[in-house]
């Protein structure tokens, strides 16, 4: 089945959530872009097919407003030509030879176009995807080196209170400890009685 531009118009992608991926706006918009050329590149098509089949029905020649390029050129070709072909088989068939080969180069260099820019589009493209993945790698790395610094910050502060909290330990049972034995020297200088025994 041949791909027509209702084809582009009508085409349906599914949504992706929770990955990265192309604005669907964005998308729409160029694949609006993509349609309006394509028609046109058909209908030129269709256009020159036409032109070629009337003439060579032996149809007059296309009315002059029309198109005047196409004449123009026509004419040249036919000028340029016609000694060499009014030998072979008389001016009406080279006329005809030559608004051929003309429709033919014409139609050549609008599918030559046509490659030419979806080739620049798709190589944009691409390469837009490669700077939008490069930057989002960049990004992903800086953050990783921000998350990994901030965890050794944490790390050492977490040691810090660690540390602090064995210091403050130490210290406390040797400042209880003391006030245990000041106690007791204090409890059998004075010869009091313990409080058990009373």
């Amino acid at each position: 089945m041949a791909l027509t531009p209702d084809d582009v118009v009508t085409k349906q992608f599914q949504h992706v959530r929770f990955k990265e991926g192309f604005d669907p706006d964005e998308v729409d918009d160029f694949l609006d872009e993509i349609v309006v050329e394509w028609r046109k590149t058909i209908a030129e098509n269709e256009e020159l097919k036409a032109k070629v089949a009337a003439l060579e029905a032996g149809a007059a020649e296309a009315p002059a407003a029309e198109t005047p390029a196409v004449e123009e050129e026509v004419v040249e070709v036919v000028e340029d030509e016609a000694p060499a072909a009014a030998d072979a088989s008389g001016p009406s068939s080279a006329a005809t030879a030559g608004i051929i080969e003309l429709a033919q180069r014409l139609h050549d260099e609008h599918v030559a176009e046509g490659v030419a820019q979806r080739d620049k589009l798709i190589s944009e493209a691409q390469a837009q995807a490669a700077s939008i993945v490069s930057d989002a790698e960049t990004r992903g790395r800086e953050e990783m080196a921000r998350l990994d610094r901030e965890r050794v910050s944490l790390e050492g502060r977490i040691s810090e209170l660690q540390q602090f909290e064995r210091d403050y330990r130490s210290q406390l049972r040797s400042y209880i400890e003391g006030k245990l034995r000041d106690l007791e020297t204090t409890g059998t200088a004075s010869g009091a009685t313990p409080v058990s025994s009373v």
